[in-house]
C-alpha cells in the first residue's frame, strides 16, 4: 500500500476516532489511538478500527 494512502487512511481513523464519543467505540479509545499513532501495520490497522472499531 502506498505511503500516502497509509498515512490517509491512519489520519481519518485518528479523526474519526477523536470526533467519536467512548460509547460508540469497541475497546478503549486510548489504546485504539495509541495502536494508530505508534503500530506500523501498513495500513490493516486503520482499516480494522473503520471496519470493526466503531459502533452505529
Amino acid at each position: 500500500m502506498p505511503g500516502g494512502v497509509e498515512a490517509a487512511l491512519r489520519a481519518w481513523s485518528l479523526v474519526d476516532l477523536a470526533r467519536r464519543p467512548a460509547e460508540k467505540v469497541r475497546g478503549h479509545k486510548g489504546l485504539w489511538a495509541l495502536s494508530l499513532m505508534t503500530v506500523n501495520s501498513v495500513g490493516v490497522l486503520p482499516l480494522v478500527y473503520l471496519t470493526r472499531g466503531r459502533r452505529r
